[in-house]
């Protein structure tokens, strides 16, 4: 069921910023457009036709999931004990059975690197590959100094058709407390260029949180087009915004796209069996999974699903994210390391049984980890200087764990991945080649993580 509104309807050590930017360059981007499923042709899709990010908003601690230390000092290591996966060698925290049991379908990168530990600086770099010339608003700037997300960019190499070209499932915006990180659409490309936000309930009702119907406009009518437009005309005369035209651009897309029954079916979830409901489980994070695979099914070039709006835990609005300083080790032994092994296992699972894996690139990651060092209160705080990413399907070789961190987890002692590789990287597996990317001015210089393919 599809709501909207009220509605139902069918860093690292000893190397600069400079010289991570040298590695991993990222130029600003040119501008682009925010929809796009269903034109791109099979040679410039690549190997993935879409790309499905699982962001971990927040800072998922390391340590404590892919990248366990149990010989680091106490002061470090954390209460989790390792446990061995399928791939030679390697372990995982024994918070996740399941993705050890399946760690052939994936790989790890264990040295992805940060420039800034503030979520909203750090979200929007770790999206868009770049760091704003002044620093973006929390060191002064402005939001519009940031480049677009991957898919935005994405969505318009893309080209435009009947299902949005990028997709982002939460209930608004995502970022922290204070406000929005400035990477998660356009920026400054504009809001034309955000993704269409979709929410989905731990029931899998699914809502388009930036829409309410006007006034008078009941289910009957819907179907009653001159109505519709009517009735949208009489409430964007309403508004006093400068914003009106895009709030009307985007009602009247979203009811064409609602009333289409192929671009509707993809975000019915009860299209779904309930055995397949009920493996992904009943929570907002696990059925926003089991759509974002319906969604990579119907062709979306390119799905954000988030964990959770804010990145804050144990706040008023809480969505339960990743920002765990003040009960690190418990939030992870009871809510986020059994969910999150759940899920991910699940979707590896649906997208290979489905034969979507070859063809979709799963990527699972957050800003930056937590610091190894446990702090005075018994838990962690942020740390970008290393942390972890996983990578699966869409040209990505399995069963890999790439890079290490040093004894304690602190520092990359082999090559750090930055955000603008993983950037390159993605937008590579889909199609982006060197020379597309040079001619939008996008990610040019930026290098692949060759480790992965």
């Amino acid at each position: 069921m599809i709501h909207i509104g009220n509605f139902n309807a069918r860093n690292c050590q000893g190397i600069s910023r400079r010289s991570f930017l040298q590695a991993g360059a990222a130029l600003p981007f040119a501008m682009g457009l925010p929809f796009g499923a269903g034109t791109a042709t099979a040679q410039s899709e690549g190997r993935a036709k879409s790309v499905l990010l699982v962001w971990l908003g927040g800072g998922p601690s390391h340590l404590d999931l892919f990248d366990p230390k149990p010989k680091a000092p106490q002061l470090y290591r954390g209460p989790f004990a390792p446990l061995q996966t399928r791939t030679p060698g390697a372990h995982f925290s024994e918070l996740l059975p399941k993705l050890a049991a399946g760690s052939d379908q994936f790989s790890v990168i264990r040295t992805n690197v940060n420039f800034d530990g503030g979520h909203r600086p750090a979200g929007s770099i770790a999206l868009t590959g770049a760091v704003a010339p002044d620093g973006g608003e929390d060191r002064g700037g402005k939001p519009g100094q940031y480049p677009p997300n991957f898919g935005s960019i994405l969505a318009r190499h893309r080209g435009e058709g009947e299902l949005p070209g990028f997709v982002s499932l939460a209930r608004g915006p995502i970022g922290d407390g204070v406000g929005p990180i400035f990477g998660y659409g356009g920026g400054k490309w504009g809001k034309g260029h955000d993704p269409f936000m979709l929410s989905c309930s731990e029931s899998g009702e699914v809502s388009i949180p930036a829409l309410e119907l006007p006034e008078g406009l009941s289910p009957p009518r819907l179907t009653d087009r001159r109505a519709v437009l009517e009735a949208l005309d009489e409430s964007r005369r309403t508004l006093e915004s400068p914003e009106s035209s895009r709030w009307d651009a985007i009602h009247r897309r979203a009811y064409a796209m609602l009333t289409s029954s192929s671009a509707g079916r993809a975000f019915d979830l009860s299209e779904e069996s309930d055995s397949t409901r009920n493996a992904y489980g009943h929570t907002s994070f696990g059925q926003s999974c089991l759509l974002g695979r319906r969604l990579v099914e119907a062709g979306i070039p390119y799905v954000q699903v988030n964990w959770s709006q804010y990145v804050e835990v144990l706040f008023p609005f809480s969505d339960y994210g990743w920002d765990t300083h003040s009960d690190n080790f418990g939030l992870l032994a009871d809510w986020h390391g059994p969910l999150l092994d759940r899920v991910v296992s699940v979707l590896l699972s649906d997208l290979q049984d489905r034969g979507l894996l070859d063809s979709t690139l799963l990527l699972v990651m957050g800003e930056f980890g937590r610091t190894p060092r446990i702090n005075s209160i018994g838990s962690r705080d942020h740390w970008h200087h290393c942390y972890f990413s996983l990578w699966a399907g869409g040209g990505v070789q399995p069963g890999r764990i790439i890079g290490e961190s040093d004894p304690n987890g602190e520092h990359p002692i082999t090559n750090p991945v930055t955000p603008a590789m993983v950037g390159t990287t993605v937008l590579e597996l889909a199609g982006m080649t060197t020379a597309d990317r040079a001619s939008q001015n996008v990610l040019e210089g930026g290098r692949v993580i060759d480790e992965l393919l």
